[in-house]
């Protein structure tokens, strides 16, 4: 059950589609008041509505970020100004992220032809990545990693994941979960790709469904 209810992304992937097709400082500030309206504001309202329903799953507080429609190309070859989608962030505690960096936590994107409902973990490195693999070669902890996953996959969600071609030392590279063990990211995800559902109040409950089969992955995750 949620706090409140949130009436869908009606007008966004329209714009969105615009915005890809013009991606420029012009067409954006002539379609400012549409942006407003078809993504900004419908974004707010989605996160105060998930932030309470989602920290009741977590059993914890979540907190949720709106990532910047404004790219930085200061490092990029790409200078096109802006992102053609929406991108939203939930964590326990500081959002999405570990004392490491790693983000952890759920996520949902917003484009012109789909939403991607997912959660998991990425970029791992350092301390981060060390405690990930020691944790996946575990003869406990890494079952149970096998087991959530399993669990997701038979739900019909795909496990991704940026990963080695080889598995690492000190590990065997004939490790029974070698294949967990050359991850350097772990994530799992759902499409929506009816319109109409992007649009409309169906769209919060099987966001938050989805968050609620994925969590056992980011309970896994913060455990290391």
């Amino acid at each position: 059950m949620t706090d409140a209810s949130f009436p869908g992304f009606p007008g966004a992937q329209a714009f969105l589609a615009g915005l890809e097709a013009h991606n420029e400082r012009d067409w954006f500030n002539a379609h400012k008041g549409e942006y407003e309206r078809a993504i900004k504001g419908p974004a707010e309202a989605f996160v105060a509505c998930v932030e309470p329903a989602l920290g009741r799953i977590a059993a914890a507080p979540v907190g949720g970020r709106i990532f910047r429609i404004h790219r930085d190309v200061r490092f990029s070859k790409d200078k096109r100004p802006y992102n053609a989608h929406l991108h939203i962030a939930f964590g326990v505690g500081p959002v999405a992220s570990n004392r490491e960096g790693t983000p952890r936590g759920w996520f949902f994107g917003l484009y012109p032809d789909r939403v991607v409902i997912g959660a998991g973990g990425f970029h791992f490195e350092g301390p981060a990545l060390d405690a990930y693999r020691a944790a996946a070669a575990d003869g406990t902890k890494g079952p149970k990693l096998e087991a959530v996953l399993g669990k997701i996959a038979r739900a019909g969600h795909r496990i991704e994941g940026d990963q080695l071609k080889r598995v690492p030392a000190p590990y065997a590279a004939d490790h029974p979960r070698g294949e967990l063990i050359r991850r350097k990211s772990l994530n799992a995800w759902r499409d929506v790709a009816d319109p109409g559902v992007v649009a409309g109040e169906a769209l919060l409950p099987q966001v938050l469904a989805t968050f609620e089969t994925l969590t056992p992955l980011v309970r896994w995750l913060q455990a290391l």
